[in-house]
């Protein structure tokens, strides 16, 4: 679909919401082609290809905001769910978040989102699908599962303030879990580029994991040494970024609702951007869904809190300003980054000498938002360290802490940093190893 069909189908859409009696539109189209290769037992099984196009609608009238997704192959039906979400809006209070949507800011586009040779991949996956059955076959393993995705995709933001903003960007999601013995292990990406080496990492590194699990013994549960990979740091820092927006804390879903920009909440060592000008990462973008211009910031910045991330409305009822970061209603994280630290691989085994190499997990549950306690399964290779060394595998356990000890608690962080992305860290995240002391732990049995 062409830029001029994009804008032409959101301005249909916002003229007819208008005339319908909507006091205000926003509509962000995406038009997506996609093609997804899947691994099942040590090979190409399925190759799928599609095209996804979609609007994201928001509405206000009275001061009642609605909003839905819309597939926009049949513009008819589009209006027939816009029209029937006129007759809902008078049976849902006003919106306490509610502010006018702003004007649309100038912004430059945002270079380096579409990669041509990704593009061309897009058309022919097989030399991509080929390069990672021969890396994941580097390690002696039993077989390996997994899928990459290829996509390009273009979005386009009109609204009742005459925003008229298109960006073209491509992407690809990679992961791969590789089996040997009792053993197993997981690795991943999130790109905007096709960088073949890159894509060959993921699945020699998971096939290396597997490798090194692949016979396992028991680790006394307590507290310990913890090297978080980049995998469960992904997900740890998803979840800890996601509670500086301003919605969260407003709801009381994070643990930074009793701190104010400016206090510590982490070791010094500590620094963690929300990074949307970041071309290499899958969430860059050069405009939010209200139209204003991204910009780079630092959520923590060297242990500090620096900013809560808002749009209008959060940034109107909390009494500061948009940080560029709305999404259709709340405010959201663009791409996560951590700045990496000094330490090669080696020397946070050294600086640990004795613990665990956590490679993976899943299933992280909050008891405690406020608090930040939780729980999570490790998934995948233990590795156990003794010396400095690694020396063997353990079998299941389970991570049982706060997400305020954990951010004390880092010792290290290493000078590599990796580009993750997948279901257990849907926001893009750049990060190294990170060393964390007396982490708490608990068997697994299920």
């Amino acid at each position: 679909m062409s830029r001029e069909m994009l804008i032409e189908v959101g301005e249909k859409i916002k003229q007819h919401a208008l005339k319908a009696g909507f006091e205000e539109v926003a509509v962000m189209t995406y038009s997506r082609e996609s093609v997804m290769v899947k691994f099942a037992n040590g090979e190409p099984s399925v190759v799928q290809n599609w095209t996804d196009r979609v609007a994201g609608v928001y509405l206000v009238k009275g001061q009642r905001i609605l909003g839905t997704d819309i597939p926009i192959h049949n513009l008819d039906q589009v209006y027939k769910t816009i029209d029937s979400l006129l007759t809902m809006h008078e049976k849902i209070p006003p919106s306490m978040l509610y502010a006018p949507l702003p004007s649309p800011e100038k912004h430059e586009p945002l270079p380096g989102l579409v990669d041509q040779k990704l593009l061309k991949a897009i058309e022919d996956p097989s030399p991509v699908s080929e390069a990672i059955v021969e890396s994941a076959n580097r390690y002696k393993i039993d077989t390996f599962a997994g899928m990459v995705q290829l996509t390009y995709e273009q979005k386009c933001l009109v609204n009742s303030k005459d925003a008229q903003l298109v960006e073209d960007s491509t992407y690809l999601k990679v992961y791969l879990r590789s089996f040997a013995g009792d053993g197993s292990g997981q690795w991943s990406l999130g790109s905007r580029r096709l960088d073949m080496k890159k894509i060959e990492e993921v699945a020699e590194t998971a096939s290396r994991f597997a490798y090194e699990s692949r016979r396992q013994e028991e680790y006394p549960p307590g507290k310990t040494n913890i090297l978080l990979s980049p995998m469960v740091a992904g997900n740890f820092f998803n979840y800890i970024a996601d509670m500086a927006t301003a919605s969260s804390i407003m709801m009381g879903f994070s643990i930074f609702m009793n701190k104010k920009p400016g206090e510590r909440v982490a070791t010094e060592k500590l620094t963690m951007l929300d990074d949307p000008r970041n071309p290499e990462l899958p969430g860059s973008t050069s405009f939010d869904d209200e139209g204003l211009r991204t910009y780079s910031k630092p959520i923590i910045e060297k242990g500090v809190l620096r900013n809560i991330l808002h749009n209008t409305k959060t940034a109107s009822k909390m009494g500061g300003k948009s940080t560029g970061n709305a999404g259709m209603i709340f405010p959201r994280v663009w791409n996560i980054n951590i700045h990496p630290g000094d330490h090669s691989f080696e020397e946070l085994l050294s600086e640990m000498k004795e613990g665990l190499v956590v490679t993976n997990n899943w299933y992280t549950r909050l008891q405690n938002y406020i608090e930040g306690t939780f729980s999570t399964i490790l998934r995948d290779a233990i590795l156990i360290v003794k010396n400095g060394e690694i020396v063997g595998a353990a079998k299941k356990l389970r991570i049982a802490d706060s997400f305020p000890r954990i951010l004390q608690n880092i010792v290290a962080l290493g000078k590599e940093t990796y580009d993750m992305y997948w279901w257990e860290v849907e926001t893009p995240t750049r990060t190294p190893y990170i060393l964390v002391k007396e982490v708490g732990t608990s068997k697994h049995t299920a």
